[in-house]
């Protein structure tokens, strides 16, 4: 699926892979997997969010902090309070570090908060996407703030593009508890 580049085709694919995750969360459920997430025998699963989620909870909840981030860098930007999209200390160098952070912190979490969680931070960046045009979105130096990027660009990052990421987590996770 192409890249949105337009703000009907960013909310058509977030609401769409949205759900497809979500149907992956019920096939979770109804197959009964329980079981850790655990790629450490898969060879072409090196990258570090391969080890770092332990569970789905632990995939739920990263989406939910990108959402977090997404949400406070627009609305204290459109306040005029200048706010990079990572908090401090982090950089897009470091930001492994803050996504393993995200996952200390919500260490006593449960599936069904990082579920609640999660759906409600969909609905409100959804909200947020449906606030801006097409230009604001997908034009570049219409924000100052968003730097070399436009701003759809990070809307799409972490929303569309990241429920797809989970999705092929969890398949996979899907996959590997099928053949034992």
């Amino acid at each position: 699926m192409a890249r949105p580049r337009t703000k009907e085709d960013l909310l058509q694919q977030s609401r769409e892979n949205f759900t497809k995750l979500w149907d992956l969360l019920e096939m979770i459920a109804v197959k009964g997997i329980t079981t850790e997430l655990d790629f450490s025998d898969d060879p072409k699963r090196k990258e570090v969010h391969w080890l770092r989620d332990k569970n789905v909870k632990d995939v739920l909840i990263h989406l939910y902090e990108w959402h977090q981030l997404m949400l406070h860098f627009v609305e204290e930007n459109l306040l005029g309070k200048e706010q990079s999209f990572l908090p401090e200390p982090y950089n897009w160098r470091t930001y492994g570090e803050m996504n393993i952070a995200f996952v200390k912190r919500h260490e006593k979490t449960s599936l069904a908060e990082a579920k609640e969680l999660l759906q409600g931070s969909h609905a409100r960046v959804m909200e947020l996407v449906a606030t801006f045009s097409d230009t604001e979105l997908f034009t570049h130096n219409v924000y100052a703030w968003s730097g070399n990027n436009t701003l759809g660009s990070y809307f799409v990052s972490s929303t569309s593009s990241h429920y797809d990421w989970a999705s092929k987590k969890l398949k996979a996770h899907i996959r590997k508890q099928s053949t034992k």
